[in-house]
C-alpha cells in the first residue's frame, strides 16, 4: 500500500502544479498541442520574411511584391464564409488539416515564385490555408476541452503561439544572417515540411468528443438546420461581438504596424527600443497568460473584456503622451504603454475567444466563427492605411483614435454573458 501511495504522489503534484499555472487537463491532446506548436513555428518563421524573400529571389521590383502579396490576402477575404459551412458539414478538424495541407502546396509555390501575378497567386493559397485554420481553430478547443476549461484552453495555446512565432522568427533572422538568400529558400521550405507535419498531427489526434465520428455525430453536423448566415446575422449579440473584436484587432495591430515608425521616425527612438518592447510583450504574455486565466476563470466574461479595453485606452494615452519628452522619459513611458498594453492584451484574450464560442449556436458553430474571423480579416487589412492616414495627420492620432475607440466600446460589451448558450 505505501508503494502504491508513492507512485501515485508524483501524478497529484503534477495535476497540482498544472493547475496553479492556469493549464488545462492535455491528456490525450499531446498532438493537437504540438501541431499548435509547429504551427506557431512556421508562422513565426515567415511573418517578419515574406517581402524580404520574394525581393532577394526574385528581379520582381519591391513595391509589386508588396502590392502583390496585399492582392493575394485580398482574394481571400470572402474564404471564411465558405469554410464556416464546411466546418459545419465536415467539422473542424477535417477542415484544419485540408487548410494545413493548402498551406504547405502554398508555400511550396513560394519557391518556383518568378512573377509578380505567380506571387499573388502563392499569396492567396496561403492566405486561403490561414483562414481554413484560423476559422476552424476555436472549434477545435471545443473539442479538446472538458467541462469549464476552454478558457484555459484559449489562453494557453495563445501562450503557445507567441512562444512558437518568437522562436520561428528567431530561427529564420539566423538562417538568413547565415546564407541569405539559400537562408530565405531553407526557411520556406522548412516551413512548407512544418504545415505537412501539423496536418499529419491533427489528422491523426483522437479529440474527446469529435461529431464527425459516428452516426448520431454526423448527423448533427449535417446542414439540416435552418441556422445559416442569414441566422448568424439576425444575432445581434453576435454582431456585438464581432464590432468588440473588430476594436481589439486593430488594437492588436498598433505593435506591428504603428509603434516602429512612432518610436523612430516621430520620438527619434534607436530602433532597439522596439526590440525590447516585442520582447516585454512576447515574454509576458509567454509567462502569465496561462496563469490570468486560472485568477480571471470565475470571473465573467464580459467585466474582464471591459477591463481589458478600458487598460488598451490607458496604455494608448500614455503612447500618445511620450511626444516632446526627453529620451530616458520616453524609453520609460514607452515601457509602462507596453505592460499596461500587454495586461489588457492577457485580460481579453481568453475571454473573447470563449465568448465567440459560447455565444454561438452549436448547430452552425462554424459559420458563427466564420463572421467572427471577419473582424480580423477586415482588422488586418484596414490598419496599415487607416494608421499612416492618421499619423499624416499628426503623430498622436493614431494613439488618441485608438483610446478614443477603446472607450466607446465599452457600452456595447453589455450583456455578453447573458447571451451565452
Amino acid at each position: 500500500m505505501a508503494m502504491y501511495t508513492s507512485q501515485k504522489q508524483p501524478r497529484s503534484s503534477r495535476a497540482d502544479l498544472a493547475d496553479r499555472l492556469g493549464l488545462p487537463d492535455l491528456r490525450g491532446s499531446g498532438r493537437f498541442v504540438t501541431a499548435n506548436v509547429i504551427d506557431s513555428f512556421g508562422n513565426g518563421m515567415m511573418m517578419s520574411f515574406v517581402v524580404v524573400f520574394f525581393a532577394r529571389t526574385t528581379r520582381v521590383p519591391l513595391i509589386e511584391v508588396g502590392a502583390a502579396l496585399t492582392l493575394g490576402q485580398l482574394f481571400a477575404v470572402p474564404a471564411p464564409a465558405l469554410i464556416g459551412a464546411l466546418v459545419d458539414r465536415y467539422g473542424p478538424r477535417r477542415v484544419v488539416v485540408t487548410g494545413n495541407l493548402v498551406s504547405a502546396a502554398g508555400f511550396g509555390a513560394y519557391l518556383l515564385a518568378e512573377s509578380t501575378w505567380q506571387i499573388v497567386l502563392a499569396a492567396l493559397v496561403v492566405q486561403l490555408g490561414a483562414n481554413a485554420y484560423w476559422t476552424s481553430s476555436s472549434a477545435l478547443v471545443v473539442l479538446a476541452a472538458k467541462e469549464g476549461e476552454r478558457p484555459r484552453w484559449f489562453a494557453f495555446l495563445r501562450a503557445l503561439r507567441n512562444i512558437g512565432s518568437g522562436a520561428g522568427g528567431a530561427g529564420a533572422a539566423l538562417a538568413v544572417s547565415i546564407a541569405s538568400s539559400a537562408g530565405l529558400r531553407a526557411v520556406v521550405t522548412v516551413n512548407a515540411v512544418t504545415f505537412l507535419l501539423a496536418a499529419w498531427l491533427i489528422g491523426t489526434w483522437r479529440p474527446r468528443k469529435d461529431p464527425t465520428d459516428g452516426a448520431a455525430g454526423s448527423r448533427a453536423t449535417r446542414p439540416e438546420s435552418p441556422t445559416g448566415y442569414l441566422g448568424v446575422l439576425r444575432d445581434r449579440a453576435y454582431l456585438r461581438l464581432v464590432a468588440v473584436n473588430l476594436v481589439f484587432v486593430l488594437a492588436a495591430m498598433a505593435p506591428t504596424v504603428l509603434l516602429a515608425v512612432y518610436l523612430t521616425e516621430n520620438l527619434r527612438a534607436g530602433a532597439w527600443l522596439v526590440g525590447v518592447l516585442v520582447v516585454i510583450n512576447t515574454a509576458l504574455v509567454a509567462s502569465l497568460q496561462t496563469i490570468s486565466a486560472r485568477w480571471t476563470g470565475h470571473r465573467r466574461a464580459g467585466r474582464l473584456l471591459v477591463l481589458g479595453t478600458l487598460l488598451n485606452a490607458l496604455a494608448f494615452l500614455v503612447f500618445a503622451s511620450l511626444i516632446g519628452l526627453p529620451g530616458w522619459a520616453v524609453t520609460a513611458g514607452a515601457v509602462l504603454a507596453m505592460v499596461v498594453f500587454t495586461a489588457a492584451e492577457i485580460l481579453r484574450t481568453a475571454p473573447v475567444s470563449e465568448l465567440s464560442v459560447a455565444m454561438a449556436s452549436e448547430r452552425a458553430l462554424g459559420r458563427y466563427l466564420a463572421v467572427f474571423q471577419l473582424s480580423w480579416t477586415i482588422g488586418g487589412a484596414v490598419a496599415p492605411l487607416l494608421f499612416t492616414s492618421l499619423l499624416s495627420h499628426g503623430p498622436t492620432w493614431p494613439w488618441i483614435f485608438l483610446a478614443v475607440i477603446s472607450v466607446l466600446a465599452v457600452p456595447a460589451m453589455s450583456g455578453f454573458d447573458r447571451n451565452t448558450r
